[in-house]
């Protein structure tokens, strides 16, 4: 591991921890030339998901795209980093229970929908607009109503 402060590549772990997905391990290290400490985190690398655009194209699935997302339509909200880094693990591993490794993104915003209408009601508005394209103020209006009726 390359030391972040120096050019060294001689470092030593110096504290191991599982972090709670268990699927990721954070380590603290400590480079033998500069004396500097760092973290660094390691994750199972997994199959690859291809996202199917709407206009047809293919991507890579991009767990920070989907955090950015989220963050955004949580602004200024009460909502926690870790309240978000939650949804964003749990639309992964369902990603990853599918059986193929071709998703249509609409998929991934149906997970992530559905997630922040439990969360908080406003940070679902906000990113209900923006997936679903709200052209006017009755689409607002329609949703808003929806969430007021249970639905």
């Amino acid at each position: 591991m390359k030391c972040p402060f120096c050019p060294s590549t001689e470092t030593k772990v110096v504290d191991k921890r599982e972090t709670e997905e268990q699927s990721i391990t954070r380590r603290r290290r400590e480079c033998l030339k500069c004396g500097k400490r760092f973290t660094t985190y390691e994750r199972i690398e997994m199959s690859n998901i291809l996202v199917i655009k709407k206009d047809g194209k293919r991507e890579q699935f991009d767990r920070e795209k989907v955090k950015k997302g989220i963050i955004k339509a949580c602004e200024k909200r009460n909502v926690s980093m870790e309240d978000i880094d939650s949804i964003v693990n749990e639309i992964e591993q369902k990603l990853r229970n599918l059986e193929t490794t071709e998703v249509k993104s609409t998929l991934i915003g149906e997970f992530v929908i559905k997630r922040l209408k439990k969360l908080d009601k406003v940070a679902y508005i906000r990113f209900a607009s923006v997936y679903k394209d709200f052209e006017d103020i009755e689409s607002f209006k329609e949703a808003i109503e929806q969430l007021k009726n249970g639905r």
